[in-house]
């Protein structure tokens, strides 16, 4: 009979070990006790800790700690200070006009706008256009890159080396020989594939590109749990992009076998480009050591008021002091009156954000919420399930997307306030990534993009209570056991 590896150890240094090990598992849960802002992720991780010897301890001291509070993300904070007092003090200026001027069009969702004042700028005389899939993004990008006279600036969290990615490389490298400024970050993770290729490429024909928080060891690194989840395009000051679709050749679907990908970008032209360029610039300043000031080539600001659509950008990640995505559709949900229309790929929400859509749905507010029925992730899409229950009781309509992996983050709010952004409804997006949404306060953009979410359905099979009540037992065990586990996801 095989012995054991503690049967090979001495008695003495078995005893050693063991109590070593309970003192830092004891140590350790106080550390998370201490370290942790929500309940149920500090209730997970003790669980995680207690319940796998070892495994548990590597997976929090690598993914687990909370970089809200940690000094790196505090010194970007105060780089982001310090580089754009101006702007921001203009910008306040700026939005209160808004908010005086524009009652009428915000209407009752005036207090979602007044609650994210400040840096989030909410501007007026804009002019958007939705982009259904990359079959529709990627030509306006690549033309806006085209047209680029002063510089361009791009963020993604995925950026392939592949025919689409290799097409805007090419541009981007084609401008920046022509004297435009390109400036590139991509995050470590995401974008993993092209740190050693394309991106020396890119470097060698003029264009700036930084990783963001550079991971040394990819599969042993806490910063690996922060990543940049933005997607971001300003060119000139005066075009921007931001939505779900990173650059890659998926998003296109080009006939073929492959999975299709239902996704949603934004093109802004206008003065909230204005904050996009604010939100890159920081992270330019922090991830590449430069200090890029305020200045009116980068902010082209207008005193002129001009008709157009009511848009504010609101972005959250580790460096903020509040979840302002979270909080902002918290505040549109229980702002609604009629019609709640959400679209995500993953949905692990807070508990906050459960609640609010639990208590519309039984105040008379009809909430339909778009899920995938194909999804990419097993144990993220049944984790995901385990929220079902609580909804349909109190009639969420809750719909699973078939045609393909719906990937679109969107939102409408009683077809006056469209939303699309980067970010998931769940834990990570809310509290651990860095994220970009934009709100339109606009009643044809909310009604265009209530009849894109229509035409979703037409694609997806309702879940009917009844049904799922009766799901296989080991379908509902599997739920509940990940169901512990969902804030750490």
């Amino acid at each position: 009979m095989l012995a054991t590896w503690e049967a090979l150890l001495p008695t003495d240094l078995r005893t050693v070990l063991l109590v070593a090990y309970t003192l830092l598992v004891v140590v350790l849960c106080l550390f998370i006790i201490v370290d942790g802002r929500t309940p149920s992720k500090v209730l997970a991780y003790v669980l995680l800790v207690v319940a796998l010897p070892v495994v548990g301890a590597i997976f929090y001291l690598s993914v687990g700690i909370n970089y809200r509070k940690r000094k790196i993300y505090r010194k970007k904070l105060d780089i982001d200070e310090r580089t754009y007092p101006e702007l921001e003090q203009r910008a306040t200026g700026y939005t209160q006009q808004v908010l005086a001027e524009q009652r009428i069009e915000l209407a009752h969702f005036a207090p979602l706008a007044q609650q994210l004042t400040g840096v989030c700028l909410l501007s007026q005389g804009n002019r958007t256009h939705l982009l259904r899939n990359g079959d529709a993004k990627f030509p306006e990008v690549l033309a806006a890159l085209e047209a680029a006279q002063h510089h361009i600036h791009l963020e993604y969290y995925i950026f392939n080396d592949d025919g689409i990615g290799r097409r805007i490389a090419e541009v981007l490298m084609r401008k920046a020989r022509a004297g435009v400024k390109v400036r590139f970050i991509y995050d470590d993770y995401g974008s993993s594939s092209i740190r050693r290729s394309l991106v020396r490429e890119l470097r060698a024909a003029g264009v700036e590109a930084f990783p963001f928080r550079k991971i040394l060891l990819l599969f042993l690194a806490n910063g690996m749990n922060y990543r940049n989840h933005r997607k971001i395009i300003v060119v000139d000051g005066r075009v921007g992009f931001v939505g779900g679709i990173n650059v890659s050749d998926k998003y296109i679907n080009a006939d073929g076998p492959g999975l299709y990908w239902r996704d949603e970008h934004l093109r802004i032209d206008g003065p909230a480009v204005l904050n996009l360029q604010h939100i890159f610039l920081t992270d330019w300043n922090f991830c590449s050591g430069q200090r890029i000031a305020f200045s009116e080539a980068h902010f082209p600001l207008s005193e002129e008021t001009a008709p157009g659509e009511v848009v504010q950008v609101v972005s959250s990640g580790p460096d903020s002091d509040h979840p302002d995505i979270l909080y902002a559709l918290v505040q549109a949900v229980m702002l609604s009156r009629e019609h709640i229309r959400l679209t995500t790929p993953y949905f692990i929400p807070d508990k906050s954000l459960l609640d609010a859509l639990c208590i519309a749905a039984r105040s008379g507010v009809t909430v339909d919420l778009l899920v995938p029925g194909i999804s990419d992730s097993w144990i993220v899409n049944t984790t995901s399930r385990s929220y079902y229950s609580e909804l349909l009781a109190v009639g969420v309509r809750i719909h699973a997307y078939r045609k393909g992996f719906v990937h679109a983050k969107t939102a409408v709010f009683d077809d006056r306030v469209a939303m699309v952004g980067t970010a998931n409804l769940d834990h990570r997006s809310f509290d651990l990534n860095f994220e970009v949404n934009a709100f339109v306060y606009h009643a044809a953009r909310a009604t265009q993009l209530a009849a894109e979410f229509d035409r979703d359905l037409l694609d997806a099979d309702r879940i009917d209570p009844g049904q799922w009540a009766r799901r296989p037992v080991l379908q509902r065990g599997a739920e509940r056991i990940l169901h512990l586990f969902s804030a750490l996801m």
